[in-house]
């Protein structure tokens, strides 16, 4: 399984907080997953999605868990704190319930080896409400699986200079000369200024 934005082998942030969330609208049907990615202060550093195909609700949540576990490790992240809205990944992951499914047990023995790697592994469950954004983002993928191409969704920010937006680090690999949608918002507050 592989999240939608490009691994970078650099160093990222030694702590880090995910959103994740999967879904699938029939159980089994077409699925996707939403991850936000924030850094231990909460300011959103990325979002991944991806549309996964036809599949279970459970197997969904599983994979944007791995999507954010394979995010932290790739960066040598060593503390990763997940919010997960789905009760039986949470509990699983805590070892408060067994894994019977046959088509988990494989998702759940990655997730246990990439946590591993971590120094600190926490994953906590919220209610929906507290977890929308990823949830919108799995939507989102959950309509590209209905038919459509999967499309990775990557968030990132951006100072704008001399009428031209340029991302600010971590900044996603952008193929030269291809066309984006953008959807921008204004953050409050300054952003600081990256090197050039």
């Amino acid at each position: 399984m592989k999240a939608s934005a490009p691994p970078n082998s650099s160093p990222g942030p030694s702590q880090l907080i995910a959103y994740v969330d999967g879904g699938s609208r029939g159980n089994p049907g077409p699925a996707g997953y939403g991850v936000v990615i924030q850094d231990a202060k909460g300011k959103t550093l990325e979002t991944l999605s991806r549309a996964i195909g036809t599949t279970t609700n459970n197997v969904a949540e599983y994979q944007a868990l791995l999507a954010a576990l394979e995010y932290a490790t790739a960066r040598q992240s060593r503390n990763l704190k997940i919010y997960c809205d789905s009760e039986l990944v949470v509990r699983q992951m805590q070892g408060r319930y067994r894994v019977q499914s046959p088509d988990l047990k494989p998702l759940y023995q990655q997730a246990c080896e990439l946590a591993n790697r971590l120094d600190r592994f926490v994953i906590e469950h919220v209610p929906r409400e507290q977890n929308s954004v990823a949830d919108r983002l799995a939507n989102e993928a959950m309509d590209q699986a209905d038919g459509k191409p999967s499309v990775p969704v990557l968030s990132f920010s951006a100072i704008v200079e001399n009428g031209a937006l340029r991302p600010l680090p971590p900044a996603p690999a952008l193929e030269e000369g291809a066309q984006y949608e953008v959807r921008l918002r204004r953050q409050l507050g300054n952003l600081r200024r990256a090197g050039p």
